[in-house]
């Protein structure tokens, strides 16, 4: 069916050797062959040791003390319409009280909290992906809005902020007439 592999067989030769049949096959002196041993030996010393890494040690207190400053950024769709800039964001299981949007110059800022109701031991925790804690989103519009007219709506985890365009002055030809 199948050869088989006998330890009679020599096995295929090194680069090294194959570079030093070659010189000999152009007559090289003794002092070349050394010299070129000595090179291969220098070459292999030169190469970096792989290095092995040690295993981290889980830091469990300076874990809770760092990710009790983390704020989570809230992903958002905006777009226009007509007369309305539109922002939307999933912000599923946070109560109205618990968000708070602010207006600064051409900038808004939505911020909010959604808090666990309950407290489950990491250890019986299959998965956690949900984010629970603070979370906010600035973000610059990029036309003119009248801020004094901001909505937000939050319906079935949606919130929704309705922010007016500014009011464009409207332009008007004026008909010169020249004195007769």
């Amino acid at each position: 069916m199948g050869g088989s592999v006998t330890d009679d067989q020599p096995a295929a030769p090194s680069v090294s050797q194959v570079q030093l049949q070659e010189m000999e096959a152009e007559e090289l002196s003794p002092e070349d062959v050394v010299e070129e041993q000595e090179l291969e030996v220098e070459e292999e010393e030169a190469r970096p040791a792989p290095q092995r890494q040690q295993p981290q040690e889980k830091e469990q207190s300076g874990n809770e003390e760092w990710m009790s400053d983390f704020e989570g950024q809230l992903n958002i769709d905006m777009y226009q319409t007509k007369d309305n800039v539109i922002i939307k964001s999933t912000i599923a299981g946070v109560r109205p009280e618990d968000i708070d949007i602010t207006v600064a110059n051409d900038m808004v800022t939505i911020k909010g909290a959604r808090r666990k109701e309950e407290s489950i031991p990491q250890d019986d925790y299959f998965y956690q992906e949900c984010y629970w804690g603070n979370f906010s989103r600035s973000v610059i519009i990029p036309v003119d809005i009248d801020s004094e007219s901001i909505e937000a709506d939050l319906k079935d985890g949606i919130l929704t902020v309705i922010i007016p365009k500014a009011a464009k002055a409207k332009t008007k030809k004026v008909k010169v007439k020249g004195l007769q």
